[in-house]
């Protein structure tokens, strides 16, 4: 199985904010841009592992910034870390300005999701390797993520999650 890089993963949703999309402030609904956000996710992981994939968790998510009905709002997703079956998925949401065309990063969120068969058991993917700086700061920090994850689910001892320590000696 050959590795694959974050690039060949990448999902970019484009779509332009409805008012039957908006809270009464007229900004788009929170869950609404979670369900955008997770199904860009899932095509990059499907695109990395080429499998059926399902949601294991919403790891992270930064409502930074409101988006307005009217808006033009871009996902974008990209396989940041491959585990065993595992995947964690940047996305990065981006609004742009109606009249110059400026984007701004507006949100960002991280989830994670599994590969698997047709039975649903978990399967084996493809590593990833990072090219870009960001692409290694995300990779690296995936690692630290998942082992605080499983600590925190007790499915890990502190002392194993050598990642998390390294950050503390």
């Amino acid at each position: 199985m050959n590795a694959k890089t974050p690039e060949q993963s990448k999902t970019i949703l484009t779509d332009l904010v409805l008012p039957s999309e908006t809270n009464p402030l007229n900004n788009l609904f929170g869950g609404e841009l979670l369900a955008r956000m997770d199904r860009a996710a899932s095509i990059a992981a499907r695109r990395h592992s080429r499998r059926i994939v399902v949601t294991a968790s919403v790891n992270h998510v930064a409502f930074n910034r409101a988006v307005p009905v009217g808006s033009v709002v871009t996902v974008e997703a990209k396989v940041s870390r491959a585990f065993t079956s595992s995947m964690e998925i940047y996305i990065d949401v981006w609004t742009e300005d109606r009249e110059s065309g400026e984007k701004t990063k507006a949100n960002e969120a991280i989830y994670t999701f599994v590969a698997v068969d047709e039975t649903g058991r978990p399967v084996k993917i493809p590593e990833i390797n990072p090219e870009t700086e960001l692409e290694k700061q995300r990779f690296d920090a995936a690692l630290r993520r998942k082992q605080l994850s499983l600590l925190l689910a007790g499915k890990m001892k502190p002392n194993d999650a050598t990642e998390l320590k390294a950050l503390f000696v």
